[in-house]
C-alpha cells in the first residue's frame, strides 16, 4: 500500500512539473482551474492572423455578438483563406450596401453551442448554423467543415471555441 501511494505521488509530481500545474489558452498562461479571460473576438485580434475577419465582423456588426456570453464556436477563415476568394469579392461584401449579405456568410461560420474537436471525431454530421442553413462536417480523416480543411482546432475562448479553417465558406443560395 505505502509502495502504490509512494508510486501515485511520484506520479502527480512528474505531472505537476511536466505541466507547471497550469493550462496554456490563446489568451495566455491561466492557472489549471481559471477558465480563459478572452473572447472569441480577442482572441481572433490578438492572433494575427485573422485581420480580414475581424474587419469583417466589424462592418458587419457582428462584433458585440461575438463578444456576447455564447457559447459559440466559429469556424474562423485566415487572412489566406480570403485571400482565395475571387479578385474584388471581399472589397464588394465590406461596402455597406453589401452588409446584409456578408453578415449572412459569417453567421454561416458560427454554430450556437461550444463544439470541441472530440466532441464529433469520426462523425459525419449536418449542423445549423447561426446563418440558418447546414455546414457539412466530415471529421471521419482530419476535419473539413463544407469544402475547407480545419488546420488549427479548439482554440479557447471565454465564450466559445475556435477552429481554424484555410476556406472562406458559403452558404448555398
Amino acid at each position: 500500500m505505502t509502495r502504490w501511494i509512494s508510486r501515485f505521488a511520484a506520479a502527480a509530481a512528474l505531472v505537476t512539473l511536466a505541466f507547471g500545474g497550469a493550462s496554456v489558452y490563446a489568451g495566455g498562461h491561466k492557472g489549471a482551474m481559471e477558465a480563459p479571460k478572452m473572447d472569441i473576438v480577442d482572441v481572433a485580434s490578438s492572433a494575427g492572423s485573422f485581420k480580414t475577419l475581424v474587419a469583417a465582423l466589424k462592418a458587419a456588426d457582428l462584433v458585440e455578438t461575438l463578444k456576447s456570453k455564447g457559447p459559440f464556436t466559429v469556424f474562423a477563415p485566415t487572412d489566406d483563406a480570403f485571400a482565395k476568394l475571387p479578385k474584388g469579392t471581399l472589397e464588394d461584401l465590406l461596402k455597406p450596401e453589401n452588409k446584409g449579405k456578408l453578415k449572412a456568410i459569417l453567421t454561416y461560420h458560427v454554430l450556437s453551442g461550444k463544439v470541441a474537436s472530440g466532441d464529433i471525431a469520426g462523425k459525419m454530421l449536418s449542423v445549423a448554423t447561426v446563418q440558418g442553413s447546414k455546414v457539412q462536417v466530415n471529421a471521419t480523416k482530419g476535419v473539413m467543415v463544407d469544402n475547407a480543411t480545419v488546420t488549427k482546432a479548439d482554440i479557447e475562448a471565454s465564450n466559445g471555441v475556435i477552429h481554424v479553417i484555410d476556406t472562406v465558406i458559403l452558404p448555398k443560395e
